[in-house]
């Protein structure tokens, strides 16, 4: 293999050549605008790109970063909007180059978006829309289910899950779940917005997320339940996917991914049916069908991988968040009180009502249930509204005691760290939105951190910044010999629990959680992309640009 990812010199591990920390991305002219300078100085200056001083203040000192270990001073810039791109410099040290604009975030979320294109199984990616990245058809043959070889599958279709080939149905489930609630909050972001990808009948934005619906209705079984998974025996290795031709496998119902695609189904009916009725009617014959299925069996039906086989399992521990998130959805689409009943009882068994990720969907059915246009219990909707508020409100907290604004604990500094802040990201977009409550600083400071205001001065996402990461856990970006990755990928982020071997070479023990981090495919558990990481960034970015940005959105 390529000795830049696996030759295990840990020498050759790149660090940042900036002392000064900003979003490299850069900032909207009326957002709050903060460096961040990780040694002692009183002054700085912003500069353009020719040198000349555009606009100097004094420091504040925050003081000791429990997160990075660093002993924190912030230069705040939030008074200087003139548009035009800079840095900051202070004590004979500079940042990274930034830029102030009324679309300064467009690119970003135009490369996050479009990743789940460069993601699509089942086809080839055309040169026409993805240049050098374009490659041939993969897994295309029929699946077999594991427990009968004998029955098959035609389940082509849908997003490579992360950095392997697999594809599974609560991970996809929650991805599209994110981008639909992104066009259903935030449509005017999207709506004219260029993804530069094969056209629909709909905003690309929907017609990227249809590619995983179509592959997503494919994985319900005839009674209705669905499939938890398809993949193969094992992870492939680090090949193109049209090279990977091992035998795909459909595997066990699980009643999370049962109640996962009747979610994600209706809530996707009700947003496309204004732009093709057939298939928004498909989508709700399906979660109608899967509904069908939950509501004859009461049993946590889970997943574990059986033996022989090594790809991602997504096991839960229960389906409670999972039924609730269902439950809103069909309320939503059908206005059937009866399952808004159901989501008021399960919403008293103890699970997160503000969970957004793969293994906690209760925020998606709360947002279900808010957003719903009939008849309903307004009291249990502004309990829910309640929910969020208070959420962001103990975020805040976090964020506050942070030296780089990071509303986390130090314990979610965990695989896919990036995933944590970008869900937090999202609580605050979400309390603004629904309640009024001034959060969008707070959400900003978590696109800042994620694009290079960190500890580590690096981009965490493919292709931004001038000083990024490049060389994620993914097979094609590997594979495919290209020096510079596919852009718009979201990597994991620093876990101070190394969980490979090679994070567990270079990660040396008392290293502060912040700074737990490595560019190198080599290591699964530091710099994996997934698809449901890559989709809370898209939800935040589109906030971040509904609310700072101009409306033209051409640029996009």
């Amino acid at each position: 293999m390529d000795s830049r990812y696996f030759d295990r010199d840990t020498t050759k591990l790149k660090t940042t050549p900036f002392g000064i920390f900003t979003d490299q991305a850069g900032y909207f002219p009326a957002m709050s605008k903060k460096a961040v300078i990780p040694f002692e100085c009183d002054s700085f200056e912003v500069t353009d790109i020719n040198g000349k001083v555009c606009f100097s203040g004094k420091t504040t000192h925050f003081g000791m970063d429990e997160h990075s270990g660093d002993d924190v001073y912030i230069a705040d810039l939030t008074d200087f909007c003139e548009k035009g791109s800079y840095r900051v410099n202070a004590g004979g040290k500079t940042s990274a180059v930034f830029t102030i604009s009324d679309d300064v975030y467009s690119p970003v979320l135009h490369d996050t978006l479009k990743a789940f294109y460069f993601l699509r199984c089942g086809c080839e990616l055309d040169e026409r829309y993805a240049g050098v990245y374009k490659h041939g058809k993969c897994h295309t043959g029929k699946a077999v289910l594991w427990d009968d070889n004998s029955v098959a599958v035609d389940a082509c279709g849908g997003w490579h899950d992360a950095g392997d080939y697999g594809r599974y149905v609560t991970a996809g489930a929650c991805a599209a779940a994110h981008l639909l609630y992104a066009y259903k909050m935030f449509p005017r972001v999207f709506d004219r917005m260029d993804m530069d990808i094969p056209k629909g009948n709909a905003p690309d934005i929907l017609t990227e997320c249809r590619y995983e619906l179509e592959w997503l209705m494919k994985m319900q079984s005839p009674d209705g339940g669905a499939y938890h998974k398809l993949t193969t025996k094992v992870h492939a290795p680090f090949i193109m996917p049209e090279d990977d031709r091992e035998q795909l496998f459909v595997f066990l119902v699980s009643s999370m991914a049962t109640a996962d695609l009747a979610a994600v189904c209706a809530l996707a009916s009700g947003i496309y049916r204004e732009y093709d009725g057939g298939f928004a009617e498909k989508l709700k014959n399906t979660a109608e069908k899967a509904m069908a299925w939950l509501g004859s069996r009461d049993e946590f039906i889970g997943f574990t991988n059986p033996h022989g086989c090594n790809t991602g399992g997504y096991g839960e521990r229960d389906d409670l968040s999972n039924r609730y998130w269902a439950y809103g959805e069909m309320f939503a689409l059908t206005g059937e009180r009866i399952y808004e009943e159901q989501m008021k009882s399960l919403a008293e068994r103890g699970f997160p009502l503000t969970g957004l990720g793969y293994s906690e969907m209760g925020g998606l059915g709360s947002l279900a249930h808010i957003l719903c246009t009939f008849e309903k219990d307004t009291d249990f909707s502004h309990k829910l509204k309640d929910a969020f508020a208070h959420r962001a409100g103990y975020l805040r907290t976090l964020s506050d005691k942070c030296g780089y604004d990071v509303a986390m604990h130090i314990g979610e500094y965990c695989w896919g760290s990036n995933m944590n802040l970008l869900k937090n990201g999202m609580i605050f977009a979400i309390d603004e939105h629904l309640n009024g409550n001034d959060r969008a600083s707070n959400a900003a400071s978590q696109m800042h951190y994620l694009l290079g205001a960190n500890a580590l001065g690096i981009s965490y996402v493919t292709g931004t910044g001038e000083f990024r990461c490049n060389y994620p856990h993914l097979r094609p970006s590997f594979a495919d010999g290209i020096e510079e990755c596919i852009p718009g990928m979201v990597a994991g982020g620093p876990n101070h629990i190394p969980g490979d071997p090679f994070a567990k070479e270079v990660i040396k023990p008392g290293t502060p959680p912040m700074k737990c981090y490595a560019d190198d495919a080599a290591s699964y558990s530091l710099n994996e992309i997934t698809i449901y990481w890559n989709s809370p960034a898209v939800f935040l970015l589109g906030f971040l640009c509904d609310r700072y940005g101009d409306d033209g959105q051409e640029s996009l």
